[in-house]
């Protein structure tokens, strides 16, 4: 009639038990490992984004650094129609020179006030 076979050998239920305990802990060590490995090349990838996007920034600086001092000489050579050329450079100067301090100082103000709230 009913021709179920019940296996009531405990010591067959321990060896799979104890085999499924192993497969659980190779199995969760294999996660475990694939997870930090996408981990890592998560942190690659954004690496590899924010080196492009620093090198392309740099790129920018150098270019805007050329036209900033190509305008300084533009003003300059403006000025030497009013003020001799010596002058002319010195004003120029003197006049970056304090623009780039009342910046750094504002900076340096909000800088300060940043540090204090911490």
């Amino acid at each position: 009639m009913n021709n179920i076979v019940v296996n009531k050998d405990p010591t067959k239920q321990r060896e799979s038990f104890t085999e499924l305990l192993g497969q659980i802990a190779n199995n969760s060590a294999a996660v475990l490992h694939d997870e930090i490995e996408l981990v890592i090349q998560g942190i690659r990838e954004k690496v590899r984004v924010v080196r492009s996007g620093v090198l392309t920034v740099a790129i920018g600086v150098v270019i805007s650094f050329a036209a900033f001092i190509s305008l300084c000489a533009a003003l300059i050579i403006e000025l030497t129609y009013y003020m001799a050329p010596v002058i002319a450079a010195l004003v120029t100067g003197v006049m970056l020179a304090l623009i780039g301090v009342v910046i750094a100082f504002i900076g340096y103000k909000q800088l300060k006030k940043s540090i204090h709230k911490t």
